[in-house]
């Protein structure tokens, strides 16, 4: 049976252009996965791109997969609103990027290629998780939590660290390593904070490694995209009203830094 979703990212409101041909280009590819799938993709950020692509949408059940690294404001209230005033209850929201299993898997992979690449010995690397995070919500900060949990369970690395943009501990105090280092930032795109606030907050602490590119846009995540959206008909076959996800809340221990 036919099937479509809307892959939805939050864009750059200053520069729209850039990140509405990369979710687009995502999707693209996305679609190339799914036979018999139409598959678009928009960002909030560009003006008029959500509504438009879901005029298009010819399926009674849309799926909206939220390119997102959380399940914070943008995917609990902003999206759900923008897409019912067009398709009213008619659509289905799906587990975001960043709650994805498979995204802790990638950056491991990420991590593992990267000290390759360096010739770093993994057991003497530090690994710096640059994440967004939010002052007021604590979902974007569980979910950089739990990718930082997963890595250092592997047990490859010396030390894992999270900085953030918004919160504490900021990306330029976590920076402050006297080893080699890796700094992956949990980002879904390159735009904004990963073309400009990452490098300066790095260059500020002296961080002494490099900067890999941000997770959204490693090969593999067109492979994700299309198996979330898979495994969301399998495990929910019963069109339903759209809910906000309601993914199990978790309490990992704190890290050990």
């Amino acid at each position: 049976m036919p099937r479509s979703a809307l892959i939805v990212a939050h864009g750059s409101p200053s520069e729209p252009r850039g990140p509405e041909a990369a979710i687009r280009a995502l999707a693209a590819r996305v679609a190339d996965r799914l036979p018999r799938w139409t598959v678009r993709g928009a960002t909030l950020a560009a003006p008029g791109a959500v509504e438009a692509a879901l005029d298009g949408a010819d399926d009674d059940v849309p799926l909206i997969y939220p390119f997102f690294m959380a399940d914070g404001w943008f995917v609990r209230k902003t999206l759900p609103e923008r897409v019912r005033r067009i398709r009213g209850e008619r659509f289905e929201i799906v587990r975001p990027f960043g709650l994805d299993p498979a995204l802790r898997r990638l950056c491991l992979d990420c991590l593992r290629r990267a000290a390759t690449r360096e010739g770093v010995a993994p057991n003497r690397t530090a690994v710096l998780l640059a994440a967004h995070g939010s002052p007021s919500d604590p979902r974007p900060h569980r979910a950089a939590e739990g990718v930082a949990q997963a890595i250092a369970a592997a047990g490859l690395f010396r030390e894992i660290r999270l900085g953030f943009i918004d919160q504490a501990p900021l990306v330029a105090e976590a920076a402050r390593i006297d080893a080699p280092a890796l700094c992956l930032p949990l980002f879904a795109g390159r735009a904004g904070h990963v073309e400009r606030d990452l490098p300066h907050a790095l260059a500020d602490a002296g961080f002494p490694g490099v900067m890999l590119d941000p997770i959204g846009v490693q090969p593999e995540v067109s492979e994700i995209v299309a198996a979330g959206l898979v495994r969301h008909l399998q495990e929910s076959w019963m069109p339903r009203p759209a809910a906000v996800p309601q993914q199990p809340v978790s309490h990992p221990k704190p890290l050990t830094l």
